[in-house]
């Protein structure tokens, strides 16, 4: 469970005699107490393979604290969007009983583009749900109960996909905010009756980035399979092709200790039986990088994942909001907590290290189509004269890696000056979330081109792994799965097969 943020300071824990009550057996269920959510919860949330806990009566009796002290602050002095505009217009008196609450949100929910799908609008409601939790916002806690009801029901408010730049998910949370008052659509399950919100909500509720934490949440937990499949079909194509297994000798790790690496050339060393220490091989003193460097180039991924959910664990339990309204001192802090520079880096350095791995793939299956490394025909072709064998798998996964590469681009290189210059600065964290969540699905598409090749060249190799790895059980679960026929044939359905295959193969 990650330390409490600086503004849970003084907010009291859970003693032994009050936990939460259990939720039904067969459904799995979430606490949300703004203080241990994580990215595998986020994803049982928004896919609804997990529901949430009931709501501790303690965090929401300090909601509710924190409230009423941000009610009574609102109305003895100024305090940004409560008693005062926002953005620009921060200089600019208004009262909580003005209107101006309904007409701050009515105003933000102008999101642009296409709805987004139902799992990335429930992982920002699970996200601001807890962070709401945490305290620090001033928000009437009838808001938390209802986004827990939403997510218990399988409701979610229409949001439209662009209206960030990574400072805020500010219209996404609007229009979240317009359907809990009754204003704007819902879609699946049933929704929470009608709130009534007032100028000492709107702002408490949108001044978030829940939607770029769940989307971010969501990426990595899928990237994170992938990761985990990778090897096993890196596996097949090692064997495939009689690579050597000293590139994940201890030694060699040993020498230079990376965790990433080391915990790559480990789980290699498990797939295919590997010693620990390697007889030299018999063939090629070395084989080239896209099998001599997969700890070196997969291992920087699963560090950066690491680093990713370092970051996450911290955002998603974090009272961000401005201000900040703590019940400890009774003072509102205007600060910039809701600029997120840490995710948005973090989805950067996690995209640009899963591209290096898909790269690796891409090498690997023109690696296959060669002679001089698997003893077969070109391209895994068959006894046809000038067969093309899986020759076009190289395009199709170029393409898609072309396209992870275009995902892969640094957002935080963006800029913006926002709300006449009072906002001149942007860390696109929201684009970065849309990116990783694009390179979830090519990323996949390469990976499954990779392992048709692999499976075809085993075959015709006659060859299977050591019964009892792992490495076998991917042959056998790919094997079944995939069709046997090696004359010319369109293999649009064997990748599809293949992309099924993934999650199967990471659970291995």
């Amino acid at each position: 469970m990650p330390s409490r943020t600086p503004a849970q300071v003084g907010r009291p824990g859970r003693t032994p005699g009050d936990a939460v009550p259990a939720a039904r057996p067969s459904v799995p269920a979430v606490v949300l107490d703004g203080r241990g959510l994580g990215v595998a919860a986020i994803a049982g949330l928004a896919d609804g393979t997990a529901r949430p806990a009931p709501l501790d009566p303690k965090d929401l009796a300090y909601a509710e604290e924190s409230w009423r002290t941000a009610r009574r602050l609102a109305a003895t002095g100024r305090v940004y969007g409560r008693s005062t505009g926002v953005g620009a217009n921060r200089c600019e008196d208004v009262t909580a009983d003005g209107g101006h609450g309904l007409r701050l949100l009515r105003s933000h929910a102008g999101a642009i583009g296409a709805p987004l799908p139902a799992r990335e609008v429930r992982a920002m409601l699970a996200v601001r749900a807890n962070q709401l939790l945490a305290g620090g916002a001033g928000l009437r806690p009838e808001v938390i109960t209802a986004l827990a009801e939403a997510l218990a029901s399988g409701a979610y408010p229409v949001v439209n996909e662009y209206g960030a730049v990574g400072t805020g998910d500010l219209a996404a949370l609007a229009q979240a905010g317009l359907a809990l008052v009754g204003e704007h659509p819902w879609a699946g399950g049933r929704p929470p009756g009608p709130l009534t919100l007032d100028g000492n909500d709107a702002l408490a509720l949108i001044s978030s980035n829940a939607l770029t934490l769940g989307q971010a949440a969501l990426a990595l937990d899928g990237l994170r399979r992938l990761l985990a499949a990778a090897l096993p079909v890196a596996a097949l194509s090692l064997l495939a092709v009689g690579g050597s297994h000293e590139p994940f000798a201890e030694p060699v790790v040993l020498a230079r200790p990376h965790p990433g690496s080391a915990a790559v050339a480990a789980r290699m060393r498990e797939l295919t039986g590997a010693a620990a220490r390697p007889a030299p091989p018999l063939g090629r003193i070395q084989d080239p990088y896209g099998f001599r460097c997969i700890p070196q180039i997969h291992g920087p991924a699963l560090d950066a994942a690491d680093a990713l959910e370092r970051v996450l664990a911290v955002e998603v339990n974090a009272a961000a909001e401005n201000p900040l309204i703590s019940v400890a001192d009774q003072a509102a802090y205007h600060h910039g907590n809701f600029y997120a520079a840490h995710p948005a880096l973090a989805l950067d350095g996690f995209r640009l290290a899963v591209l290096q791995t898909a790269l690796l793939s891409t090498a690997r299956l023109a690696a296959l189509s060669e002679p001089d490394l698997t003893r077969l025909r070109p391209f895994l072709g068959d006894q046809a004269p000038a067969s093309s064998g899986v020759m076009i798998l190289e395009y199709a996964a170029g393409a898609a890696l072309g396209e992870l590469r275009a995902a892969s681009q640094p957002a935080s290189l963006g800029h913006a000056v926002l709300s006449r210059g009072v906002e001149e600065q942007a860390s696109f964290a929201s684009l970065g979330a849309r990116q990783t969540l694009r390179a979830c699905v090519t990323y996949r598409r390469v990976l499954a081109c990779e392992l048709v090749a692999a499976v075809r060249a085993l075959r015709q190799r006659s060859l299977e792994p050591e019964p009892g790895v792992p490495a076998a059980r991917a042959f056998a679960l790919a094997a079944g799965a995939l069709d046997a026929r090696m004359a010319d044939r369109p293999l649009t359905p064997d990748v599809a097969v293949a992309e099924d295959l993934l999650d199967g193969l990471a659970a291995l």
